[in-house]
């Protein structure tokens, strides 16, 4: 869905994870098709963020909210979203996005660590999701996508944080598709394969390549290719798809 359009026009949306990979090309998906407003969420403010937002702004004319938290910050996220709670600001799309990697087999990883994985991969999710189906609920309309992986459904040595914290991910998405539904609001969840991101880049080159050869396509997924999964479930697209999980990954 490269090309411009107006499936979502007057959607306002909330992206965490913006600033690089696949959040940052679903950013440009969604301006390209006619988003109203973004709030865009990242770690920190840096340079190179600000001239994309920039960018963004003055060749597609959009408004532009940048937010700022550390997801392995609670405090730090209830400070943000309250203040979009409280202002009774409109969501129409949410797209859980950010997230950490992490590889090590169980015996070589401490319970620390592990809690650090849940800590910004499932913990921070559903915490921004009780804050932003709020804004939802109120207007009685939404969408939800979760941001999860392959790792969340098929198993890896060496990826039982990481694969842990997605599939948890996953039961949420499934959860909450019936919870919520009566709201008008819908939750679907994407599993990417390995994708060409900074992510995919910080793995060790013998994980990285059996993750390849597993895929019919053997190659890696690129970040627009997942943009554009994100983008037909924001849109009307999808209005029949609920407690979902698009798998996109080549053919594993």
């Amino acid at each position: 869905m490269t090309l411009n359009s107006n499936l979502l026009s007057n959607k306002i949306a909330l992206i965490t994870g913006a600033n690089r990979g696949i959040g940052k090309q679903i950013v440009e998906s969604f301006v390209r098709n006619g988003i109203a407003s973004l709030y865009v969420c990242a770690r920190k403010e840096t340079d190179e963020f600000k001239v994309f937002l920039d960018n963004i702004h003055n060749e597609y004319d959009v408004d532009i909210h940048p937010l700022y938290f550390d997801l392995s910050d609670e405090n730090q996220i209830k400070n943000v979203l309250k203040r979009l709670v409280t202002g009774k600001i409109e969501i129409d799309i949410l797209v859980n996005n950010a997230g950490v990697a992490h590889g090590g087999l169980l015996q070589m990883t401490s319970i620390d660590a592990i809690r650090n994985v849940f800590e910004i991969n499932f913990f921070a999710q559903v915490l921004i999701i009780q804050y932003i189906s709020k804004l939802m609920m109120r207007k009685k309309t939404g969408t939800i996508i979760n941001l999860s992986s392959v790792a969340g459904i098929d198993a890896y040595p060496g990826y039982s944080a990481y694969g842990c914290s997605k599939a948890a991910l996953i039961y949420l998405t499934k959860t909450l598709a019936k919870e919520l539904i009566p709201y008008n609001i819908r939750v679907n969840a994407i599993a990417p394969g390995l994708t060409d991101t900074d992510m995919a880049n910080q793995m060790e080159e013998k994980a990285k390549e059996i993750m390849i050869s597993d895929s019919s396509m053997n190659r890696l997924a690129c970040p627009n290719e997942i943009a554009s999964v994100a983008l037909f479930l924001a849109s009307d697209m999808s209005s029949f798809v609920n407690g979902q999980v698009i798998r996109v990954d080549g053919g594993m």
